[in-house]
């Protein structure tokens, strides 16, 4: 469906890293992911920078700010933008939270959509709008999430398995969301992963987190990522395939050669069950 050129461990493009990216790529990062908000409209030379690479290596666009969950209307002028960069950098693939970010303005934070048949309705109908302008299926990323809403009708699993049926979408697993989610609300990691349609599955996350209590973790993509979330990944190659997988580091951002290990350990699992 997508380029055979994007596969295989990548890393988010960060400016922190473009030094030592313009020195050398290492050879075990395939493709890189970059946040359409922080690089549309973005000044000439960070555009030219950023050309450089994407003439050269696939690209995801991973979404921030859409807010597909919420109740303001969708911005569609950033989704013209998005469709025109997309184009420019020849990127296939845009990804975006099934949660909601915005109410008559961004609130900078991911918060859940309650599990319920009309929340169905309403972000399915939002999606399928977002897939009309841009010409194509989107992915939706599993969100993490610290509370029960009070009103929910289903579990998670049945929700994102109802909006990826009626949005005709795909999915983006975050392997590090179900983690999260697993510990904060209870649950086995690996029976929920079998509950999701293997599919829809067309990129992966994962990403570390940070341990506040024993039965309460922060989706922080500030650390690394832990054994549990490792197996974790092992697991899913094993049940969905083998797909796409980006290592997040979003805070206590460290050197680029501080990451190539997690890197590796991603195209490690990735040749294992390739085999």
């Amino acid at each position: 469906m997508y380029s055979p050129d994007l596969h295989g461990a990548g890393l988010g493009f960060r400016r922190d890293h473009l030094i030592a990216l313009e020195q050398q790529v290492p050879d075990c990062i395939n493709f890189f992911e970059i946040a359409p908000e922080n690089w549309i409209g973005t000044d000439p030379d960070s555009a030219k920078r950023l050309r450089a690479f994407s003439e050269r290596f696939p690209f995801v666009v991973h979404g921030l700010s859409l807010s597909l969950g919420g109740l303001t209307p969708l911005n569609l002028a950033f989704l013209h933008d998005l469709k025109r960069f997309m184009h420019e950098h020849q990127i296939p693939l845009y990804t975006e939270h099934l949660s909601w970010c915005s109410d008559h303005g961004q609130l900078y934070d991911l918060l859940p959509i309650p599990f319920t048949q009309d929340a169905i309705q309403h972000t399915v109908a939002r999606i399928r709008q977002t897939q009309d302008v841009l010409g194509q299926q989107i992915a939706i990323e599993n969100a993490s999430f610290y509370l029960q809403a009070p009103i929910n009708e289903m579990d998670e699993a049945t929700f994102i398995n109802s909006v990826l049926e009626e949005a005709d979408c795909l999915l983006h697993l975050d392997v590090n969301n179900v983690y999260v989610n697993s510990v904060n609300h209870a649950y086995d990691p690996y029976a929920f992963l079998r509950k999701l349609p293997k599919e829809r599955v067309v990129y992966i996350h994962t990403a570390g987190h940070y341990q506040q209590e024993a039965n309460l973790l922060i989706d922080t993509h500030g650390a690394p990522v832990i054994d549990p979330v490792w197996e974790l990944l092992d697991f899913t190659y094993a049940e969905f395939g083998v797909f796409p997988t980006l290592l997040e580091r979003d805070y206590h951002i460290p050197p680029l050669e501080e990451l190539l290990p997690e890197i590796e350990h991603i195209a490690r699992l990735q040749r294992k069950h390739a085999a």
